[in-house]
Order: C-alpha cells, then structure tokens, then sequence
C-alpha cells in the first residue's frame, strides 16, 4: 500500500468514526487514534508533531478558557435568569420569542464561542418550549433556528471558532484584519439567513402565547428552587396537585407534567423578584467586566503578534479566584465540565490532514482548481467558498477547514489573494457547513443534547430545512465578501 493511499484510508476512517462515534465514544478518540497510526507509519514526524502543537495550542487554550468563564456564568443562575426574561419580556407573542431566542444564540456565540453558545442556549430553548407545551413543530421552529444562527454565528469574529484560530496563525492574519473583512459579509449571509428560517417556519411559530403569567411563575419558581414560598404566605399543606398533560409528540417526547403555582405573580413582580433574589449583580458586573476585556484584548494581543491564549487563560482564572475568595465556589464545577478534550481533538485532526499534505495529496487539488482560481479575485471566493462548503458538510469543517487552507498556502498565490481566498474558506466552514448535520461539531453536540432531553430530530428533519436556505445565505456571504473587498480596497 503506497503512502498516499495509507493516509487517505486513515483519513475518512477518521472521520466516519467521528461523526458514527460508535457507543458514544469522545470525539477526540477518533483523531488521537488516526494521528498516532500516521506517526507509527511513518506519515508524519515528529517535526511535524511540534509544528502542529504550536498552531492548535494557543486556539485551544483560548477556546477552553472561554467555555470555563461560561461556567461561571451558568453557576451564578444568569442563564436560567435569562430564560425567564425571554419568556417574561416577549408580552405573550410567539414571534417576538422567536427573535429573541435568535439574538440570544448570536450574542452568545459572539461572547463565548459556537461550541459554548450551543451548550449554553439549547438547554435554555429546550425548557421554554417545553415550558410553553409548545407542538412539536413548533419546538424544532425554535430549536433548529437557535442552532443555525448560535453555530453560523462564529464567522464574524475570528475567536469565536476553535477551527478559525488556527487558520488564522497559518495564513498569518490577525484577528482586527479578519473581523474588518469579514463582519459585513458575514452579517449579510446572517441576516439572509435569519430571514429565511423565520419565513420558512412562520407557520409554526405560534403568533400569541397562552397564559403567560403562569408560565413565568413556573420557571420563576424552577429558577428559585423547589424550597420557594411567595411572602406573606403561610407554607401550603400539601403538594398534592394533579398533573397537566401537554401535547403528545410524534418525536416521542414523554407528556409535559407541570404543578401550578399556589400563588399567581404578573411576570413583572416575578422579574423583580428574579432580579434581586438570585442572581448576585456586584459579581455578574465584575465578570462580564472581566470577559468584556479578555475579548478586546485578543484583538490588541492579536495585532501586536502576542499569543491570545494567554489573555484568555488570565482572565478565566481571575473569574474562577474571584468566585473562589468572595462566594466561596471552588473550581471542580469547572474542572468537570471544562471541555478538556477540545485540545486533543484539534491536535489530533489537525495532524490527520497534515499527513495528507505530506503525502502530496493536497498537491492533487492544487492541480485541478489552480488555474481558475488564479483567473481573478470573484473566481478565488466562489470556488473556495463552494469547495470548502461541500468539503465541510461532508467531511466535517474542522478537517475541511485546515486542508482548504493547506491547499491555498501551497497554490503558489500572492499573499492578499491567499488570506483573502482564506476569508472565503471560513464562510465556507462556518456557514455552508450546516447544510448536513455532520457539518459541525456543535450540531453534533447540539443533537446529542436534544437526544438526551427526549427530542429526536431526524437528519431528514434538519435537511429539508437547511437544504433550502444555506446555500442561499453562503452565496449571499461570498457575494458580500467579494463586494467588501472591492469597497475596502
């Protein structure tokens, strides 16, 4: 077996055993596994070893730092106050929900990272829904629109992405270059996007909600704890309260059971009562300071070539002494739910497709598409993007990503043409990726965390849906891209 066929069997073994994960194993499993067979073979040294550890090390470090300030933030209780709010502010219609639950997926993806925010708002999703007995069509209107945005959302700024950090040390753009290129294109495709999911489902979205109120009051009082009793009011003498069953699924969800409240609220003296009782303000102030500053200083690190992991490590330690010393919260909550296997999987993956490059494989591609892409500016983005989009729904966007950016370093381009064909490549990774659910590692993850709370979404589900509004928004974004270049050239 010639060693070209060696690496590209180790490679698809790699990613059909990442998106099959046969009895749920870790993600990483496949990649460490698919890297040291290539180094046992002889694929890749360990010069190569160091390489690949210099490039991945500073974006994990940073990814995992920012997902561990995440969970200090979920401690405090903000995520579940932010639930409420969602339900309580959007004054009993369906369609405000809707566009409330899609700028809380982006701002979340855009202060933490795609990965975390899906994490982070699924759950959050998950109990609205749920909370508002909403059909099961109604819940995926939601669910799916939340995902979509939350993962496409990490094109526009460079960190928000574990797989757009290394690309970004490898064509040597730094992250205030990439977000002045990329913001307004990605925005564009975004936007077009969020559009056509809400047209898409303006069936489903229910135009009003019933009992508000009540609603508010149950997830005020699962926000508080079971061990709640309102003011002025004497403990009940019994919990006796006869079960509410909700919509039957066809997904199989198990019949909602609610217990309603002995003591009705308006949503707006609940909200108070949230405001002031459970989530400590002085030090949600302070942390969001805190990552409000680790953010602007990745891009100052960025420009002045210092590496960003340190700011990002810096700061989530401070958060997690903070909670320490003035709440006395340890740090095993982060220590469990701290992704820890993020580091190996990219360093793994990484290392598979680099033995790709060393088998001249990649110089394979190069031949085939070079002299288009050559041809001009518009050919560059569009051929890219589109290579990029299929490589990723298929193949994943991680390994996609970095073999489009290998392939592009070694085209023998003018630099602008290469970081601004690389732009292309993360439109192509983090937007034209959703199209299959195999696309992205957060709708892995987010399908896992639907599986788990009784929500089962088909890939013919998901596709019907993304087959009919991806590839319009990643032509939009690319477009747009090409457009802005023009402009800002």
């Amino acid at each position: 077996m010639t060693d070209i066929t060696l690496a590209l069997t180790i490679f698809l073994a790699t990613v059909v055993f990442l998106l099959w994960r046969p009895k749920g194993i870790n993600e990483a499993i496949p990649p460490a596994i698919g890297a040291l067979l290539l180094y046992f073979f002889g694929i890749v040294g360990m010069a190569d070893v160091e390489y690949v550890l210099g490039t991945v090390s500073g974006a994990s470090i940073t990814i995992i730092s920012t997902m561990a300030m995440s969970i200090v933030l979920e401690s405090m209780g903000f995520f579940r106050w932010v639930a409420f709010n969602l339900v309580a502010k959007c004054d009993g219609s369906g369609t405000r929900l809707y566009w409330s639950v899609i700028l809380l997926c982006f701002f979340m993806t855009v202060l933490f990272n795609n990965d975390g925010s899906i994490v982070i708002t699924t759950p959050i999703i998950i109990e609205i829904v749920k909370l508002l007995e909403l059909k099961p069509r109604q819940q995926f209107a939601y669910l799916l629109s939340g995902a979509i945005i939350a993962t496409a959302s990490s094109a526009p700024i460079g960190v928000s992405n574990l797989a757009n950090l290394i690309a970004l040390k490898i064509v040597g753009v730094d992250l205030v270059t990439h977000t002045k290129y990329m913001f307004v294109p990605s925005m564009m495709g975004l936007s077009v996007i969020s559009l056509l999911l809400y047209l898409h489902f303006r069936q489903d979205i229910p135009q009003s909600i019933p009992g508000l109120s009540r609603v508010c009051m149950q997830l005020y009082r699962k926000t508080i704890g079971n061990d709640y009793r309102p003011p002025h009011h004497k403990h009940p003498s019994h919990h006796g309260h006869p079960p509410l069953h909700g919509h039957p699924s066809h997904h199989g969800h198990p019949p909602l059971h609610e217990h309603p409240p002995q003591h009705q609220y308006p949503p707006q003296q609940a909200e108070t009562q949230v405001d002031s009782g459970t989530i400590n303000w002085v030090m949600f102030r302070m942390y969001m300071t805190i990552i409000v500053l680790v953010r602007v200083s990745l891009f100052i690190f960025s420009y002045y070539g210092i590496p960003i992991g340190w700011a990002a490590s810096v700061g989530a330690l401070i958060i997690i002494m903070l909670r320490w010393f003035t709440q006395g919260t340890g740090i095993g909550d982060v220590l469990r739910k701290t992704p820890w296997h993020v580091f190996i999987f990219a360093f793994g993956m990484y290392l598979v497709v680099y033995g790709l490059y060393n088998v001249r494989f990649t110089t394979t591609i190069v031949d085939l598409i070079k002299e288009p892409v050559s041809a001009n500016l518009f050919n560059s983005i569009l051929i890219i993007g589109v290579l990029t989009s299929i490589m990723a729904s298929l193949f994943n966007n991680h390994p996609s990503l970095m073999l489009a950016t290998t392939i592009i370093t070694h085209m023998g381009l003018e630099l602008q043409y290469v970081q601004v064909t690389y732009l292309a490549i993360i439109l192509g990774s983090d937007i034209g990726s959703l199209t299959l659910p195999s696309g992205t590692l957060a709708s892995l993850i987010w399908m896992y965390i639907l599986r788990n709370n009784g929500i089962i979404v088909t890939w013919k589900e998901y596709i019907s849906t993304t087959i009919r509004i991806i590839p319009i928004g990643l032509v939009v974004s690319l477009l747009s891209l090409y457009l802005w270049v023009l402009v800002l050239s």
